[in-house]
């Protein structure tokens, strides 16, 4: 772990007292430039890679405190057999009674579609020199008994490229990964359905589903829990790619178009809210319409250089907007009373 550049620190704060308490070092400062300086913010980014960093204010002072991080991978840990063990509960009631067998293959088709995706941003991270953790998943009692993963990235984003990459590299692991679990799952054998089945989820098939399902030769109207998984990674795929604040699709549309991404941004959650009103069958596009509401207003920060992408990224980005196109339903599920 590196020091503190206190002469780079001098350069943005006059530092009038220093304490030590601990590990915890704490600077009351001066400013020097706006605390909204763009070079002050990237400089508090790059400290970010190794500390926990705060600029408060106490007692009418500016204190900029600094923390040496400290990697655990426990939380990792207990939040991976957390959510195997929910997603494997989940699966294990699709068919009405428990089979714990189905459940527990559903559960490591899911785990191996999010972890791809999250081990996608990982690697390209490591690639671009910043920090990333190891994935957190998320356990949640829904219809796949999670609500994903996320990593945690410190570190300057050093140009748009970077940006890209980053922001491509999970939706683009994830949806190779979806597509290997989709065929596999369409070729395996589903456990036998009653005449009339009460209750059942209705999928809508997106256009890379249907591919999938040609190439594997599928004409049923069940499919096994495997191939839901890998229809579940196409949804979430269409949901990160979406171009609001920093999801996946914001990181990309960033790096595409520059600062005009904020505008997109901000208009894209009506473009949802509208789809949700027009197909209203499960009402996902309205939560998520209202949901990004919230994701538009938090701005996405500035790469240390903002010089526009070679062509080459610029295809990246539209091949991987194209890939969620190909995973969009306009009615993502709806609930049967019977079939």
């Amino acid at each position: 772990m590196r020091s503190v550049d206190e002469s780079t620190l001098s350069r943005f704060f006059h530092v009038y007292y220093k304490e030590a308490q601990g590990d915890v070092v704490r600077y009351y400062v001066m400013p020097l430039v706006s605390l909204n300086d763009p070079n002050l913010q990237l400089f508090l980014q790059e400290l970010s890679a190794d500390y926990d960093v705060r600029v408060y204010s106490r007692y009418g002072e500016i204190v900029l405190e600094v923390k040496p991080r400290r990697e655990s991978h426990r939380l990792n840990v207990i939040l991976f057999i957390l959510t195997f063990l929910s997603v494997t509960f989940t699966g294990s009631m699709f068919y009405g009674s428990f089979d714990l067998f189905l459940g527990l293959q559903f559960a490591v088709a899911v785990m191996f579609v999010l972890g791809s995706h999250e081990m996608g941003h990982f690697l390209a991270s490591k690639r671009w020199g910043m920090k990333a953790s190891l994935p957190y998943f998320i356990p949640f009692p829904t219809i796949i008994g999670t609500l994903g993963a996320i990593i945690k990235q410190r570190g300057v984003i050093k140009n748009r490229k970077a940006l890209m990459e980053i922001g491509a590299s999970g939706p683009l692991a994830g949806i190779v990964a979806s597509i290997f679990v989709t065929y596999l799952g369409l070729r395996m054998s589903v456990p036998v359905a009653p005449e009339r089945v009460e209750g059942a989820i209705l999928l809508g098939e997106p256009l890379l589903f249907r591919f999938v399902a040609s190439l594997a030769g599928f004409d049923g109207q069940f499919i096994h829990p495997v191939a839901f998984a890998g229809w579940v990674g196409m949804f979430i795929t269409a949901l990160n790619l979406i171009p609001v604040g920093q999801l996946d699709g914001g990181h990309v549309m960033r790096a595409m178009i520059g600062e005009r991404a904020e505008v997109v941004s901000r208009i894209f959650p009506f473009v949802l809210l509208g789809i949700g009103f027009v197909f209203r069958e499960s009402g996902v596009w309205f939560f998520w319409g209202l949901l990004t509401l919230f994701f538009s207003m938090q701005r996405h920060p500035k790469p240390a250089d903002d010089s526009p992408l070679p062509a080459s990224h610029v295809l990246l980005g539209v091949l991987t907007f194209a890939i969620g196109v190909l995973c969009f339903t306009p009615v993502p599920f709806t609930i049967a009373e019977s079939l």
